[in-house]
């Protein structure tokens, strides 16, 4: 139930990260979204545990999954704005 649980409070932390910070190569697309929030909660998850936020059956919160997936968007946005990858959402129509 765990990895459920971090799933799906990681798809709701992505859309969150992308609300506040769109930026202009953000990531378009549910699925890249959802990827994005859950590598956000999980890092949360990992980061907070590592800290001793955490126990190690925890979950990150929303609040701290939410502020992985914003921190994952930004170093994507960063990679993505220094052309080590391309941004699969931004495809010409």
């Amino acid at each position: 139930m765990g990895i459920v649980w971090i799933i799906l409070i990681g798809f709701v932390a992505g859309m969150i990260a992308r609300w506040i910070s769109p930026g202009p190569n953000d990531p378009r697309g549910f699925l890249l979204t959802t990827v994005l929030g859950i590598a956000g909660a999980f890092a949360a998850t990992w980061i907070g545990q590592a800290v001793g936020w955490y126990r190690p059956d925890q979950g990150a919160g929303f609040i701290g999954a939410t502020v992985g997936a914003i921190l994952v968007l930004f170093i994507w946005n960063r990679l993505v704005a220094s052309h080590v990858i391309s941004d699969p959402g931004n495809r010409p129509l």
